[in-house]
């Protein structure tokens, strides 16, 4: 019986010690690994810390994410107010249990809840469940294994973060700024205690509402705070005399196209980015003003970036103005594709110097040109005949570019580009054509932005390593603090053309005309160099202004999200003052470091910029090293002139001991009829004498207009009646007569202004020229019918 008795209370210990270990995994899987699982606000910060912008939580809840830690004056109201024994309690306060129950009891009702804050962590990520005394006794559980999980300070994080503030603001940092307009951090004492006192009576927020019973419960918590000595007399007294807040305030909206970009990938979390508060709010003034000008001209879009090129972090990003929603204000022009204009110009340039085709002081020609039925025109629809490569693109040139991409190769230059990044130019070279180097492709001033930096850093990264490059310089910007920019290996090879052709590109940049009221910058005690480019789209659509320093990169857009063009709205007149508003409130900052060792000296032909040949008039500059393998000059040659130096002679007219030898700069007829209007300088080579003999078969002159195998069609005037075709010609010789011919008709002759005006009849004609000298040159045209 004895051994019965002892197997029955073994058999009872353990169906004991089962029970208490079943109850025991209960207790340590009874909480939910997350207690909150609820969505969360997007919120971005500015790298100091201070709000930018942020988005509602999806179930349309003002719930930013949780936070790290709560500021000491919340702290200390809240414990004070709600649970003056946080620290000392493990997760239930047994006094303020029975005093809450003692009181229900006495008042028939519930009236006094005794929770700590533990319990009431507890019963907001409960949310929906009835409060009864059952669930009570649910949460006091709860409430003690969560002292176990976490900290007392994360507890207290998870109240702050998910406590109610009225309506649908949730925690402590969206009720900061709703009622206040301030970080938690920055909140005075009233108004933490304000804030203190909501979560207890959260509909006592509503503006206008219930000031009262809200003044007292804040001041009461103030006198508490006084007689415990958490503040002294002049604070409380202070603190007395603050105002309720009364009507909400709107969140920052610094940077809300940033946060549709972050907000992507980042939904639901607050993100430290690279951006510079105060420079976000300077700038974000600077396209407010200047909206306000533009807006007048029908123009509603902005669109500014300005990046640190060391490090690629965007400072500033401002992706539209502040115009209405039926101006698309919503809409990021940072990252949309736009006509590039003439921004890729300058890349052009580089590749040509890299490549030893072109030398920075090298003419090329500015003259009417048709490319297989394409005919660009410059801005000014002038000409000046010959530019140095320099100059055209300082000046932005149109039909220099062309002839030059024509040269270089439309598909080398475009598979160069893909170099560069520009993920909107995915089409086949042949889709652009000629066009690519005006404006026929698509970039956004997010790329554009990076193939500039690229530039730059290229430059500074060879000049700070001892002449070597890093394989990864046309990288994306960098818009999320801590992020670090991969600029991939060192190499003796440059990633795409080398230091010395990007270093002459930004030098000539530098040189660019600036707007109305920076003209006279070079004159300034603290000038501000900066190589910079615009662009204007076709019909005035996108206008375009890149700037960049050693340090700083500035990119502005400035147009119509929906594509209308305006007139007046260029690259010069409407993007670039903005841009250079933007680089005065930067640092200065030093001017590019030579690289040295990727340039070389040569001599040049001081009238052409080609190398110098042996009757060239030399001067010395530094080229990039490729350069040395340039065209020797083509527009000198040794002539023969008599005595007085009239006219060209030969021995068949001229005694040799007589004639005088000489080197003379001559240009090809077309382009010397356009160079000489703006070289005066320029001479026109002597005629040779009318009795000496020549077999030279060199034409001095050109057609203008028409080019050979043009196909035309006349226009009709107002009357109904067709126009004339007007046929024009350059002739090197000011005083020859030239002989027109029509179809082999005669249809007659001009001295000096060489233009005939025709009426040819529809079908295939030839124009036939013979000058007095009996230089002949011929074309045809097709002229079609008039519509």
């Amino acid at each position: 019986m004895r051994y019965k008795g002892i197997r029955g209370i073994t058999k009872n210990n353990s169906i004991l010690i089962i029970v208490v270990i079943i109850l025991a995994i209960a207790y340590y899987f009874c909480l939910p690994s997350s207690l909150f699982s609820v969505p969360s606000a997007t919120v971005i910060q500015s790298r100091e810390g201070e709000l930018l912008s942020a988005r509602i939580a999806e179930d349309q809840q003002w719930r930013f994410p949780e936070m790290d830690s709560v500021p000491d004056k919340f702290k200390t109201c809240i414990l004070e107010f709600e649970d003056a024994y946080f620290y000392y309690h493990k997760g239930y306060n047994p006094v303020s249990i029975f005093k809450a129950l003692w009181s229900n009891i006495k008042a028939g009702k519930i009236v006094r809840g005794g929770s700590t804050l533990t319990q009431q962590v507890i019963r907001l990520s409960r949310e929906g469940k009835r409060r009864t005394y059952f669930e009570k006794g649910i949460e006091l559980i709860l409430a003690t294994r969560a002292e176990l999980k976490y900290t007392k300070d994360e507890l207290l994080n998870l109240y702050a973060s998910h406590a109610p503030f009225g309506g649908n603001v949730v925690g402590l940092e969206m009720a900061s700024w709703r009622y206040f307009g301030l970080s938690p951090d920055q909140l005075s004492w009233a108004q933490s205690a304000t804030l203190a006192v909501l979560p207890n009576a959260p509909g006592l927020i509503y503006p206008g509402r219930n000031k009262s019973a809200l003044k007292m419960k804040r001041d009461s918590l103030l006198n508490k705070l006084f007689k415990s000595q958490k503040i002294d007399s002049l604070t409380y007294q202070l603190a007395l005399t603050e105002p309720l807040p009364d009507k909400p305030f709107s969140l920052p909206h610094h940077a809300p196209h940033l946060l549709q970009e972050i907000a992507l990938k980042n939904k639901g979390h607050k993100i430290t980015t690279t951006i510079d508060y105060h420079l976000q709010l300077q700038v974000n003034n600077l396209v407010k003003r200047h909206h306000g000008h533009l807006k007048q001209n029908g123009v509603h879009n902005t669109a500014v970036m300005v990046m640190d090129i060391s490090t690629r972090e965007v400072l500033a990003y401002i992706g539209n103005s502040p115009t209405s929603s039926a101006h698309q204000k919503d809409v990021d022009i940072i990252k949309a594709p736009r006509s590039t204009g003439s921004l890729l110009k300058p890349f052009l340039y580089a590749a040509m110097l890299d490549n030893g085709t072109l030398l920075p002081e090298a003419l090329v020609a500015d003259v009417p040109t048709q490319i297989a039925g394409y005919r660009p025109e410059n801005y000014s629809q002038q000409y000046v005949g010959a530019v140095s490569a320099r100059r055209a693109l300082i000046q932005s040139l149109n039909v220099p570019s062309v002839r030059l991409l024509q040269s270089y190769g439309l598909d080398k230059f475009h598979t160069q580009l893909k170099g560069l990044k520009q993920d909107y130019i995915d089409k086949p070279a042949n889709y652009y054509g000629l066009s690519l180097i005006l404006g026929g492709a698509e970039s956004s001033l997010w790329d554009l932005c990076k193939a500039y930096a690229g530039m730059a850093s290229t430059v500074n990264h060879y000049t700070q390593t001892s002449s070597e490059y890093y394989s990864n310089e046309f990288i994306d910007p960098i818009v999320i603090k801590g992020e670090v920019a991969d600029f991939g290996q060192r190499s003796l090879q440059p990633p795409l053309f080398d230091a010395g052709s990007f270093f002459q590109t930004l030098e000539a940049l530098k040189e660019v005309n600036r707007p109305d009221g920076e003209q006279a910058w070079m004159y300034y005690k603290d000038a501000r160099p900066v190589s910079w480019k615009t662009g204007t789209s076709f019909g005035n659509r996108d206008a375009w202004a890149i700037g960049v320093t050693s340090k700083y990169l500035v990119g502005v857009w400035v147009g119509n999200a929906d594509g209308e063009g305006r007139p007046m709205t260029t690259g010069v007149g409407s993007a670039a003052p903005l841009m250079f508003d933007v680089f005065n409130t930067l640092a200065q900052n030093p001017w590019f470091e030579t690289p040295f060792d990727a340039l070389t000296e040569v001599f040049v032909c001081a009238n052409s910029g080609y190398l110098a040949s042996p009757i060239c008039p030399v001067e010395t500059t530094a080229v990039p090293i490729a350069g040395s393998r340039f065209k020797v000059c083509p527009y000198h040659r040794l002539v023969h002139l008599d005595d007085k130096k009239q006219f060209q002679v030969n021995t068949s007219c001229y005694p040799m001991d007589k004639m005088v030898t000489t080197s003379w700069f001559v240009l090809p007829s077309l382009m010397a009829y356009y160079y000489k209007t703006s070289n005066p300088y320029y001479k026109n080579l002597p005629p040779l004498r009318s009795d000496c003999k020549t077999s030279e078969s060199i034409v001095p002159f050109e057609f203008i207009y028409p080019k050979d195998q043009s196909k035309i069609v006349l226009t009709k005037g107002f009357n109904g009646k067709t126009n004339e075709l007007i046929c024009k010609i350059a002739h090197s010789d000011p005083k020859a007569t030239v002989y027109w011919y029509l179809d082999d008709h005669f249809i007659g002759q001009t001295k000096r202004f060489h233009e005939m005006a025709i009426l040819p009849s529809e079908g295939i004609h030839r124009i036939t020229l013979v000058d007095t000298y009996g230089n002949q040159q011929s074309i045809s045209i097709e002229i079609q019918k008039t519509h």
